[in-house]
């Protein structure tokens, strides 16, 4: 293959230009060889570098964990276990990442549930994002319980 630019590099890899750019900046990526007008250069093999990163970001591994397994895959007398320690490792992450997911996920339906959905002002799901606002300090916007009549009391 001839070598490419960023753009058709892109293409080949299913990594953005931009994102290119910033795998090189912090090191992940090595800097392509230029032109003698400065502009990027890839061949085969860094195409087959960013569809490794990209397929690792598809996974969801950090930046950090990308590091690591692209020194193990480009070690060919690396021992899998450090391979496989470090995916065991991420499923650990991802699983917290879950159950934080579903946590919310209940919370809001349930919210979804209590709230009446019609004309009326009251909702618990602004209240409730109100009333968690409060607990971090945070200061009630201006005319917060609009809608609300001074003396009335707010109905749940």
């Amino acid at each position: 293959m001839n070598p490419m630019n960023i753009g058709d590099a892109a293409k080949a890899s299913g990594v953005s230009a931009k994102m290119i750019r910033h795998y090189e900046s912090v090191g992940l990526f090595p800097q392509a060889a230029r032109t003698d007008a400065g502009y990027r250069l890839y061949g085969d093999k860094e195409i087959g570098t960013l569809r490794f990163i990209r397929h690792s970001r598809d996974l969801g591994f950090s930046i950090e964990q990308i590091r690591a397994l692209l020194g193990l895959w480009q070690d060919r007398e690396r021992p899998s276990r450090q391979v496989k320690a470090l995916a065991q490792a991420h499923i650990v992450e991802l699983d917290a990442k879950l159950a934080e997911l579903q946590a919310m996920k209940a919370t809001l339906e349930h919210l979804v549930h209590c709230c009446h959905g019609d004309d009326r002002p009251e909702c618990p799901i602004i209240d409730t994002l109100e009333s968690a606002a409060a607990v971090r300090g945070e200061p009630a916007p201006h005319g917060a319980h609009a809608g609300l009549q001074p003396g009335r009391r707010r109905t749940r």
